[in-house]
């Protein structure tokens, strides 16, 4: 089975400040030790980006770029993407084509958005999914804490199933390559 890990949006932005995740320190901490094992597998690693407009994750701007702390490698993949779906209108599916790759790991930020609509998108295209229960964080949203958020999205998503794929939400550290 060949498989893959996603990093979606682990970026300045959303790493310190205004809008900085739920115990990013430890997420990063726990996405490097993914990532490293991953590399080490032959895994490939896909970094992906958000960007938008007049805003502090303007392509370019400090806040679009990945987060200090996280390591990579320059054979990582890099995607740029403008939706909360890492697929949509990006070159992911090109790089991770169906017939090659079965099984994808995602994790990142945010949460309810872009961890969220990607699982969701990658289980109906027909990839098994595993979600890093303790690699993904979020926000606060004024209804919910980030730490409420995560553990209903692990619930949740855990319960999702398509016709021809499944999904896993698993620790980090219980991922094997």
């Amino acid at each position: 089975m060949t498989t893959a890990l996603l990093i979606i949006d682990v970026q300045q932005a959303l790493c310190s400040g205004e809008y900085e995740c739920f115990q990013i320190a430890r997420v990063i901490d726990t996405l490097n030790d993914l990532s490293a094992r991953a590399r080490e597998g032959g895994v490939p690693v896909v970094l992906i980006q958000h960007e938008e407009a007049d805003s502090p994750l303007a392509h370019e701007a400090p806040g679009w770029q990945l987060a200090e702390g996280l390591l990579t490698s320059p054979k990582d993949h890099r995607v740029r993407k403008t939706t909360p779906d890492s697929f949509y209108q990006t070159n992911l599916r090109k790089l991770l084509p169906e017939q090659d790759f079965e099984r994808l790991v995602i994790a990142g930020l945010q949460t309810d958005y872009c961890v969220n609509a990607t699982v969701r998108q990658a289980l109906k295209l027909g990839y098994d999914v595993v979600l890093a229960a303790d690699a993904h964080s979020t926000l606060d949203n004024g209804n919910l804490s980030a730490e409420d958020i995560i553990a209903e999205h692990n619930k949740d998503l855990a319960h999702l199933s398509g016709s021809v794929a499944r999904i896993d939400v698993i620790p980090a550290r219980d991922i094997h390559f």
